[in-house]
């Protein structure tokens, strides 16, 4: 049902910290112009904990109406093509995830995405019965495994348990393990996506469909166009093109995620270098650092 590349998109802010519909639009538009396969609003790399529910609901519903389906919220009409939409709606209550899954649904979107509970910590059988419990609500879910941030990992065997859920269709694998697609693959059925840029290419190898995309927010049709071509079988040419970007695959990574991709977006002129708190501006190191990247691999 997902493969291809998702962009996991920021969510631009004004200048005094209100968000920016408007400059989302049109960083929704430039994803379409590239080729991309779909929209992440309001992950990991959309500030998702610093939204308030409402600002989170209508991200969600902006970022529909821009890929040519659902109802805007508010923030004017518009349409750039068909993408699809995997929502972020996850949480560490199942209850607000349940919520603004409901919400997404209703808006139109085609997935959610739904990340571990976090800092709670809750047993693999807790794991199970939450996902499950969203899953229920009928719109497709991609798991989200990304230890790094949660604590908590989910196992094999649970991604297997969740797989016979006819809602849960694939799993975002950001735990920086290639081992980890070769293991759900000979567990279960269900889609894997990369979470992780630069194991992209490594993760499709083994039998991964895609990837949800950080770096595609600054290259949507590097991104677009490498995996694509792993999929038509173009395997070399995948290969010229992860070589040349790699080094931006990891410099967006020199600070806590987004920081370093808004900072790079700033920089193109794309949205505002703000960000909220606890989030704040990228060292001044660490900048010259990414700017050096984007000049060396011609983006800047």
């Amino acid at each position: 049902m997902f493969e291809g590349v998702y962009t996991a998109i920021v969510t631009p802010f004004n200048r005094d910290g209100s968000v920016d519909y408007g400059c989302l639009k049109a960083l929704v538009a430039r994803q379409a112009e590239a080729g991309v396969d779909g929209i992440v609003p309001v992950g990991t790399t959309g500030e998702s904990p610093t939204l308030t529910c409402a600002e989170h609901s209508r991200v969600i519903d902006c970022v529909i109406e821009a890929c040519g389906g659902g109802g805007c919220g508010g923030c004017g009409g518009c349409s750039c093509g068909r993408m699809k939409v995997i929502a972020g709606t996850g949480a560490n209550s199942t209850a607000e995830a349940i919520e603004l899954t409901t919400r997404a649904k209703e808006a139109g979107a085609d997935g959610t995405l739904q990340v571990t509970p976090y800092y709670n910590k809750p047993s693999q059988e807790g794991l199970y019965r939450h996902f499950s419990t969203v899953a229920d609500l009928g719109l497709p879910v991609v798991l989200y495994n990304v230890p790094g941030r949660t604590s908590r990992e989910i196992s094999i065997e649970t991604i297997a348990r969740l797989a016979a859920h006819p809602s849960v269709v694939a799993v975002k694998e950001a735990g920086g393990s290639v081992e980890r697609v070769s293991q759900i693959l000979d567990a279960c059925e269900i889609a894997v996506l990369s979470g992780d840029d630069a194991l992209t290419l490594p993760m499709m190898a083994v039998g991964a469909c895609g990837v949800i995309s950080v770096a595609s927010n600054v290259v949507p049709k590097v991104m677009a166009d490498m995996v694509h071509a792993v999929l038509a079988g173009r395997w070399d040419e995948a290969r010229g093109m992860h070589r040349l970007y790699y080094r931006l695959f990891t410099s967006l990574f020199l600070d806590t995620n987004p920081v370093p991709v808004k900072t790079a977006l700033a920089m193109l002129g794309l949205c505002e270098p703000v960000l909220r708190l606890p989030l704040c501006e990228m060292d001044e190191k660490l900048a010259a650092q990414l700017r050096k990247t984007l000049e060396g691999t011609g983006i800047l």
